[in-house]
């Protein structure tokens, strides 16, 4: 049974979801998309997402009219296997199509593209035995990709991330629930403190930097919050 955070772009809100790892990803149509396929590799109880990303699913599935396999979709950044400001960790990403010849995985990136709803589809040149296409949101705080700036108030799947490492890190955040309250800033100003960031309680760019830098990849620590 696994914990499923979503952030529902349109209420502003995060749900909670308790699912077996055959049902149906919550907002998922039809069954394309079961827990166990997001999950892929990850070994965490915990897991989220947006309902956008979700929705964007569906539409490509719907468009595409077969079968998408999902090679990897979601990890926490402890558990790296990406980049260190992967839109994996922020469950908003798939890399699909591993299992496919190479003209049904050219066809599924087509779809991706063209279907719109998507914020980013790898090209070819980049990607060329899988296909990865994204849902990512907000202004990026580091130029033009990686994540948004965050404070208090925010609420989403990134805010997740900055717990998730806060935590990890020994900088209590009160949970892990995407929501950026006074604890969380609390242990912000605690973590950029230690490290000689301007302490503002802020997680912008050189705060996303640093404390994914020092997270992705890491494992589990025994502060880490599920």
């Amino acid at each position: 049974m696994a914990k499923i955070l979503v952030f529902n772009n349109d209420s502003d809100r995060m749900e909670t979801y308790y699912k077996g790892e055959n049902e149906a990803m919550p907002y998922n149509a039809n069954r394309t998309l079961t827990v166990g396929e997001f999950r892929g590799s990850s070994g965490s109880t915990t897991l989220w997402t947006t309902k956008r990303a979700m929705q964007s699913f569906n539409t490509t599935r719907n468009l595409f009219g077969a079968p998408i396999p999902v090679g990897f979709a979601f990890k926490r950044p402890w558990e790296g296997g990406h980049g260190t400001q992967s839109q994996h960790y922020a469950g908003v990403a798939f890399d699909a199509g591993q299992a496919l010849n190479n003209s049904e995985r050219n066809r599924l990136r087509n779809t991706a593209s063209s279907s719109g709803v998507w914020s980013y589809v790898e090209p070819a040149y980049l990607t060329p035995t899988w296909v990865h296409f994204d849902k990512r949101f907000g202004r990026p705080a580091c130029g033009t990709a990686g994540y948004p700036l965050i404070r208090r108030g925010s609420i989403s799947t990134y805010v997740l991330i900055a717990q998730d490492d806060l935590n990890t890190l020994g900088y209590n955040t009160g949970g892990l629930d995407g929501i950026f309250g006074v604890r969380t800033e609390e242990a912000v100003r605690n973590y950029q403190r230690s490290r000689g960031l301007a302490t503002d309680g802020i997680v912008g760019c050189n705060t996303w930097r640093s404390l994914q830098e020092d997270v992705v990849g890491t494992g589990r620590t025994s502060t880490t919050i599920d």
